[in-house]
């Protein structure tokens, strides 16, 4: 069973940057991501790697402010959040599956979820 845990979240201004962690408890060899959701607001893929070759897919929203990337020795991935806007404030998930590459972009493979960590973005 592969467990996440998120940290990094909390409170900033905007224009502040926060870096999220998430740490498995086994190497995920396929596809993990930022998810977000906000009060009243559809869960939204943030971004996304293939952690067996590096490949990155950031959504449009956050192209530009947010990176994502990993360390395999640490089986945790991070998210680089720069630039934030108080339209980034959601509860952010890390989750994980099998896939590979672009197909870490499909909505259907997440089988591991964290429980979440809060970032709240002031104006």
């Amino acid at each position: 069973q592969v467990q996440l845990v998120e940290s990094g979240g909390g409170s900033v201004q905007a224009g502040g940057s926060l870096r999220l962690s998430c740490v498995s408890s086994v190497y995920m060899r396929g596809c993990m991501g930022w998810f977000r959701q906000a009060p009243g607001k559809e869960r939204e893929g943030v971004a996304r790697i293939y952690t067996g070759g590096g490949s990155t897919y950031l959504a449009d929203s956050v192209k530009g402010r947010f990176t994502i990337s990993q360390d395999n020795a640490k089986n945790t991935v991070y998210l680089q959040m720069n630039s934030l806007k108080p339209e980034d404030t959601a509860m952010y998930y890390c989750a994980a599956g099998p896939g590979y590459g672009a197909a870490c972009l499909s909505s259907q493979l997440w089988n591991y979820w964290g429980q979440g960590t809060q970032v709240t973005v002031s104006s």
